[in-house]
């Protein structure tokens, strides 16, 4: 609101792996709603309950800070929103949709077959309970967007749904100066937000989410699902990377 945004609260109750109703609520602000071409950016805006990845596993049941999980996302969109308010001169629609409950995923904890269908709950209502009529020419997921040392690989789903898009954000951090943290290079397929976006509401959505394939601790890099997800391992470069490529690309659509 404070930057000139429409503001629309999605409230549900949604029901967790092991039965927890989760009072949630996703939040969806429009930049120039009147137009009816328009773009969706979205992150998640909840943290997981636990560091089930932490190396100590005294920590596993314990809240982690979330600084980069998903607090960056939901920081390069604000800043987005801040800069569109600024220069006013994008003659295109933005949504900017902050998805809860996507964290809410089987703890590792409990040894058991992981369900893809545990996460991304909130991305999960959205899509099947889009506001009427709601339309837009594509989506860009922003997940895990602040870490250091984080590069950008080319992501499964979001290659299968929505190839054209990752071309044009890879060329657009190419032409903003930031094409060493895309590189075009293939990298894991991830259960995300932009799953029932593409598969359940038919918007073409991409997932800008780093892999690091030589990590031990793991591939999304070594403080997931850890208690060092904190402010001290966020990377200003990093976001800076990816929230200029998300203005460039929106500044080349027509």
């Amino acid at each position: 609101k404070q930057y000139g945004c429409k503001v629309k609260s999605q409230k549900a109750d949604l029901r967790g792996y092991d039965g927890t109703i989760l009072h949630s609520r996703n939040i969806m602000a429009s930049y120039k709603p009147e137009l009816t071409t328009r773009i969706l950016l979205c992150a998640h805006w909840d943290t997981r309950p636990w560091a089930d990845n932490d190396p100590d596993s005294t920590n596993w049941r314990k809240p982690f800070p979330g600084a980069n999980d998903g607090a960056s996302g939901v920081a390069v969109m604000l800043e987005i929103a801040r800069l569109l308010q600024l220069d006013n001169s994008l003659n295109i629609g933005v949504d900017f949709v902050c998805f809860d409950a996507e964290d809410w995923g089987t703890p590792q904890w409990l040894n058991q077959e992981e369900h893809g269908d545990t996460w991304a709950l909130g991305a999960q209502y959205f899509a099947a309970n889009l506001p009427a009529g709601y339309e837009a020419r594509y989506g860009i997921l922003l997940d895990m967007v602040g870490g250091q040392g984080a590069r950008f690989y080319r992501e499964g789903i979001s290659q299968r749904f929505a190839p054209e898009i990752v071309k044009k954000v890879w060329r657009a951090a190419r032409a903003a100066g930031f094409g060493s943290y895309f590189p075009k290079t293939d990298g894991g397929t991830i259960t995300d937000d932009h799953v029932p976006l593409n598969q359940v509401a038919r918007i073409p959505t991409i997932d800008i989410i780093p892999f690091y394939p030589d990590c031990e601790q793991s591939a999304f890099g070594p403080t997931w699902h850890t208690m060092a997800d904190d402010m001290e391992h966020i990377d200003r470069a990093t976001l800076k990377a990816v929230g200029q490529t998300v203005i460039q690309t929106l500044f080349t659509e027509q």
